[in-house]
């Protein structure tokens, strides 16, 4: 497995670490996440391969592969 993976320069302005602090949202309106992290991700992926045709006509018409985040 490890063979497949590829390790690429970052893009430019690339956040290093992604985080939602929702406490204030919880505390001020009562709000909570129906979803955990991973029902959520598990959701996402499943939709996406339940759509796959969508998705690679998605593709194909805006995105002809190549890097994104390099052009200022």
């Amino acid at each position: 497995m490890k063979k497949l993976i590829e390790f690429v320069k970052d893009r430019p302005g690339h956040d290093h670490r992604y985080a939602i602090d929702a406490g204030k949202v919880e505390r001020t309106l009562g709000w909570k996440p129906t979803e955990t992290f991973e029902s959520g991700l598990k959701k996402t992926v499943q939709w996406y391969l339940s759509n796959h045709e969508w998705c690679k006509q998605a593709v194909a018409d805006r995105y002809s592969g190549e890097r994104l985040g390099l052009k200022m």
